[in-house]
């Protein structure tokens, strides 16, 4: 007793050394690029602010050294306004930019301008020059394609000790015998380049230059110096790109953002300790250590994998506390009942974690499930929301599993092992709820053919005229959100500013659709797809009328290519997930019947879900695959629990004896407590972020409440009695889980 004791003191004073660690890390960082450290988390643009831009190659026969060589020219374009920018390529012939920038100080439309300009850079003699000049055919000596490096500097002379701006140039091979030979014949006279046929600079030449390198000197001021260098370096594209879709964010919403939902989750957190204290007694105390745990991991892991944070990975980070208590839940609950059972706090402990293990394993695997169909087949910010989905749901069960785990063996070794401190479950008594299956499954066709029907009236309406209201995603087209100075109505925006955008964008002012964000100055008006000039003329024509600022403005370009793309991948992203689900859970229970009727119970949600964007008119777009694929994660999870309980007993019942009714309505009944607490722990956190956080997160939040909620219901109603309407009419007489051949029997 006495050694047991000493090693849990050794491990509570390890623990707390671990912890403290940890907290430094976040803090401060380790190790000399301070890895970890949670001020430096990489923020998304919808966070930051900024331009993005994504590019399809217009050649269907790009070599992947042309491919390679574009991206290193937009990643050297990108490098003039931001070192953290980004160019990756997206699939065989596209490329995303990001440039996260101060749009205040940068006008986002001639970032945009110069990112996709071809840019034909040239060196051209005087005899060149000339027909140039005249409008006649002309040769260059040279072309971008020639020069490896340009760089600006500031060289003293030796003798006088005076200082000049300068640019370096470097050529390659092919380039620095071109270069000799233009300047052995021009000694004297200038050498003229040519940036998509303006002249960026003409210097002289003073002598033949034959070793690869020049200097360009008599430059008036080193930001010249560094715009010539930024000029000549980043040279002409090697291929042409169209503009699928771009977006520009202000600063201002992304700091808002942050602020508001790390104001949420903290409310939120703070609600579930209670929570968990109140519910759970001194194991819920504990487990707000192991949640308090996760979170600092959450946040180490956020900065050392390099994780961009966005505004929905926010919504997924608060989402997976929910999903770390749920595991903690199911351990409590258990750990209740054993010590209901008669069992001693130790010995439930231990019942309690091996019993819940395969429910929360298994719920958290499918979840993840979820989370790679996002991160496969999302894109941008979706991608972010799964990034952070599935870290939370990895760090969930570690903290679960492990911290909580250690923590309570720790101080039950210690000898805190008075009952009263755990709590005890009373024997439920066991409802009908399976007797309930025919109103509950007629209730759920109702609001299901309810949520179809509208689609039909909202295409009636003169209000809405869509079935749904697809977003730019779904849609395709420009959407320009401006913050005013001060707050419009409807009709005053219909009156008085569209108008500015229709005269600027040449477009009739009735086509233009128009949106107000509840509490706020903003208005979103949406339009046809608009090209890179149009768009700056109506930011010019905003700007100059209503006197706003480029950070005031922002933008968002999809065009029809992409968002039919989009479209297509929501529909491919559903049913890969249930069909993956589907495997998984039907490998699992050794019962395809499970699985079925898990799909089946999942579909009703997502068509629940789906009643509520049709009847609310609210916005189908990316985050509708994340939210419908966040639901079908966590509805599964709540499903897996029940049905972990009916296998447990089917291996304890005896199924002829008392009925498969009866197995079901008792596992129901048993894991009810679970699945009301699992829930409200999560529906608090999403409720504090609809209540607090930004508009654009509101629809988000709101829909996953719901789905949440419908999850709530459908794990008691519908799960379970599928299930049992399965096991009865398909299959005849089958192993149940238990691996003992039952008779279909009922009572």
């Amino acid at each position: 007793m006495k050694k047991a004791k000493r090693n849990a003191v050794l491990i509570l004073i390890l623990f707390c050394l671990l912890v403290a660690g940890a907290v430094y890390a976040v803090l401060f960082g380790l190790g000399e690029e301070s890895a970890g450290r949670a001020e430096d988390i990489i923020l998304g643009l919808d966070l930051r602010g900024g331009v993005s831009v994504t590019y399809e190659i217009a050649e269907d026969d790009a070599t992947s050294d042309a491919i390679a060589a574009t991206q290193d020219k937009l990643q050297r374009r990108v490098d003039n306004y931001s070192t953290d920018g980004e160019v990756y390529q997206e699939g065989s012939n596209r490329f995303t930019v990001e440039i996260p920038v101060d749009t205040s100080k940068y006008d986002p439309n001639e970032i945009l301008d110069s990112m996709g300009r071809p840019g034909k850079l040239e060196f051209v003699d005087p005899a060149n020059f000339e027909l140039f000049a005249n409008g006649k055919e002309y040769a260059a000596a040279l072309t971008g394609a020639d020069v490896k490096e340009a760089s600006a500097g500031i060289r003293e002379d030796q003798t006088t000790g005076t200082k000049e701006n300068v640019v370096s140039l470097q050529f390659n091979d092919e380039g620095a015998k071109k270069f000799a030979d233009v300047t052995a014949a021009n000694v004297g006279n200038p050498i003229y380049i040519l940036y998509d046929s303006q002249v960026v600079s003409y210097p002289r030449v003073n002598e033949a230059i034959t070793g690869g390198s020049a200097e360009i000197n008599g430059i008036g001021s080193y930001e010249e110096a560094e715009s010539l260098a930024s000029t000549i370096k980043i040279g002409a594209l090697p291929l042409t790109l169209r503009e699928l879709r771009s977006q520009v964010v202000g600063a201002k919403l992304g700091s808002d953002a942050v602020r508001t939902s790390l104001l949420a989750g903290a409310i939120g957190l703070g609600i579930v300790f209670l929570i968990m204290i109140i519910v759970f007694r001194f194991p819920g105390f504990l487990a707000s250590i192991a949640l308090s745990v996760y979170v600092i991991l959450e946040l180490f892991f956020l900065q050392s994998l390099h994780i961009s944070l966005t505004l929905p990975g926010i919504a997924g980070i608060i989402l997976s506390i929910g999903m770390a208590v749920d595991a903690n839940v199911i351990i409590f609950t258990r750990i209740k009942e054993e010590i209901g059972d008669g069992k001693t706090v130790k010995t439930a402990i231990r019942n309690g974690f091996s019993k819940a293990f395969s429910a929360i394993f298994d719920g958290n695997i499918t979840t993840i499930i979820a989370g790679v169909v996002l991160l496969w087949m999302g894109s941008g910010s979706v991608k972010g929301f799964a990034k952070t989905l599935i870290l939370g749901i990895i760090l969930s069960m570690f903290t679960a599993l492990a911290v909580t785990r250690i923590l309570l063996y720790a101080f039950a070794n210690l000898g805190v092992t008075n009952k009263k401190l755990y709590g005890e479950a009373k024997h439920r008594k066991v409802v009908k709820f399976t007797r309930a299956f025919k109103v509950t499954g007629l209730i759920s066709i109702v609001l299901i053919v309810g949520g179809i029907a509208f689609l039909f009236v909202n295409k009636g309406m003169d209000s809405r005229g869509n079935t749904l209201n697809y977003s730019l995603e779904f849609s395709g087209g420009t959407s320009t959100t401006v913050t005013f100075d001060k707050e419009y109505t409807l009709a005053e925006a219909e009156t008085e500013i569209a108008p500015v955008i229709a005269e600027a964008a040449g477009i009739d002012a009735g086509k233009i659709q128009i949106q107000t964000v509840d509490n706020t100055n903003q208005i979103v008006f949406k339009t046809s797809e608009l090209d890179e000039a149009t768009r700056t003329k109506v930011s010019d024509a905003l700007e100059s009328k209503f006197s706003l600022t480029n950070d005031k403005i922002e933008s968002e370009n999809i065009s029809s290519t992409i968002s039919s793309e989009m479209q297509r991948d929501a529909i491919i992203a559903v049913v890969v997930a249930s069909i993956l689900m589907l495997i998984y859970i039907a490998f699992r229970f050794s019962d395809v019947r499970f699985g079925a009727a898990a799909v089946i119970a999942l579909i009703h949600d997502v068509m629940i879900v789906f009643m509520v964007y049709s009847v609310a008119y609210l916005s189908v777009g990316g985050t509708f695959i994340a939210c419908m694929l966040t639901i079908l994660g966590y509805s599964i999870n709540a499903t897996i629990v029940i049905f972990d309980r009916i296998r447990e007993n089917l291996r304890e019942m005896n199924a002829n004896a008392v009925g498969y009714d009866t197995i079901v309505d008792t596992s129901i009944s048993q894991t009810l407590t679970r699945n009301i607490y699992s829930t409200l722990t999560t529906f608090v956190t999403v409720l504090m972020l609809y209540i607090l956080g930004v508009s654009a997160l509101k629809e988000f939040t709101l829909t996953l409440i719901a789905g949440l909620l419908c999850g709530l219901y459908s794990s008691v109603f519908i799960t379970g009695p599928m299930w049992l309407f399965l096991k009865k009419h398909i299959g005849g007489k089958k192993k149940d889980a238990s691996g003992q051949v039952a008779k279909q029997a009922s009572k």
